[in-house]
């Protein structure tokens, strides 16, 4: 099936990740930042980990976000609170793993988050970071979409911009966690003009943009993905072609 807008998470970035937490069973997991439940509702179905979760306790700051995680996550292993990356409101020592998908990069205070990811993680639990990332590198067509459109990031910290590495400097980083583990798989979905066009209009960036801007944005993604230099095709017949993506994933253990 070809994904709409935001694409899920691979079963091997998953199956990586249910590693990370040593084949243990009744695995309890912190989701900070878990927006509507893309990466949950991944998780609770993925066969290694669909009973070997044991709770998830998911923090997102926004109320229109929890309102559609509780609406499309039904699972009494699950539940959803307000709080940030520095004040989760969950109980000392409670987490197995911590995991941010597709948010770190928005932290504000790396110390403090530093700080928090260690008091509610158990003696032995880890902190997983990822996120699924279009690969400019591997074709033309590309690397001119994300150039037309980070012209309009606005100084607005995303993750290509490396900021979020600050986090491993700080104090409480280096006094409770061992040095960052990070891995990088290449993969690539179907997609269609269509597609690309409403992927690239879903950046938060994007989506803020005058009607005309917004506009002028669609027009010029879909000439480049009309033209799609360097573009492998999946089915030429149903315009169905590969959108190169990356899966990035830093863990760090905690000492």
């Amino acid at each position: 099936m070809v994904f709409r807008i935001r694409p899920s998470y691979q079963d091997f970035s998953l199956t990586y990740i249910r590693d990370v937490a040593k084949g243990k069973s009744d695995v309890t997991i912190v989701e900070i930042g878990a927006g509507t439940g893309i990466f949950t509702r991944a998780l609770l179905a993925h066969p290694e980990w669909s009973s070997a979760v044991k709770e998830i306790k998911a923090v997102e700051p926004s109320a229109g976000m929890r309102e559609v995680f509780d609406n499309t996550i039904k699972d009494e292993r699950v539940t959803i609170r307000n709080g940030t990356f520095d004040d989760t409101g969950v109980q000392d020592g409670w987490a197995d793993l911590v995991i941010i998908a597709q948010a770190f990069h928005w932290c504000p205070d790396y110390d403090k988050a530093s700080a928090e990811f260690n008091r509610i993680l158990k003696p032995g639990g880890s902190l997983v970071l990822i996120w699924n990332l279009e690969d400019r590198h591997r074709a033309r067509w590309v690397a001119q979409v994300r150039d037309r459109i980070e012209k309009h990031e606005q100084g607005t910290p995303q993750f290509r911009l490396n900021l979020w590495r600050q986090v491993f400097d700080t104090a409480s980083y280096r006094k409770f966690f061992q040095a960052p583990e990070e891995k990088a798989w290449p993969y690539a979905l179907p997609t269609t003009v269509d597609i690309t066009v409403d992927r690239a209009s879903s950046k938060s960036y994007i989506a803020v943009l005058s009607a005309s801007d917004k506009a002028e944005v669609q027009s010029d993604v879909r000439k480049i993905a009309e033209n799609g230099e360097g573009r492998v095709w999946i089915d030429e017949d149903k315009k169905i072609f590969e959108y190169p993506y990356q899966v990035f994933i830093v863990v760090a253990h905690k000492k």
